[in-house]
């Protein structure tokens, strides 16, 4: 069995799409998975996938299907194994950022080598971004509330993605590690 973690996108923003954490992990419960636990209030789901064989498609659209199914919600999901987010965290170009001024954006699909030109020419002072493969590096030395350029990368027609500051990226790689009772 697999460890994996979801990202919903968009909830509990705002007073919009409102997700309680503990109906949350009841319902990727009822999904079949085990070992489940969320991490603060936005949305991210650890789990020990119980459907073997089921690619990162298969759990997405599963848990998706559910959220609309069970609260009524149209909400994204992204999955990544535990070794991808540490992979984005090693490839992150940006290593001396503020954790908490770092985004890391990850993206259901690679996208099209232009769809950030509009982007890249906002004046944006220290602030910028990267891309890798489907995760795109935002780093904010100012704060990501004030950032020009986050309100235009907001803009830009890219493929499903959802953000998570590398503190919380880190803590979700750390939270995926269960430890397994020891029999004597």
């Amino acid at each position: 069995m697999t460890r994996q973690v979801a990202l919903l996108r968009g909830i509990n923003v705002g007073g919009k799409k409102k997700v309680a954490m503990a109906e949350l992990r009841a319902l990727v419960e009822r999904l079949g998975h085990t070992d489940v636990a969320t991490y603060i209030n936005s949305g991210n789901v650890v789990f020990t996938s119980g459907i073997p064989d089921a690619g990162r498609d298969d759990l997405e659209a599963a848990i998706e299907r559910a959220i609309q199914a069970e609260l009524g919600l149209e909400v994204a999901v992204l999955v990544r194994t535990p070794g991808e987010l540490a992979a984005a965290v090693e490839a992150n170009p940006f290593p001396d950022a503020v954790p908490a001024r770092l985004l890391l954006t990850f993206l259901r699909e690679e996208p099209a080598a232009d769809a950030f030109a509009a982007a890249e020419r906002v004046d944006s002072g220290a602030d910028e971004f990267r891309v890798g493969g489907t995760t795109l590096y935002l780093h904010c030395p100012d704060g990501i509330g004030r950032s020009k350029l986050a309100e235009a990368l907001g803009r830009v027609k890219a493929p499903v993605a959802t953000a998570r500051n590398l503190a919380t990226v880190r803590k979700l790689i750390d939270l995926s590690h269960v430890e397994t009772p020891k029999r004597s």
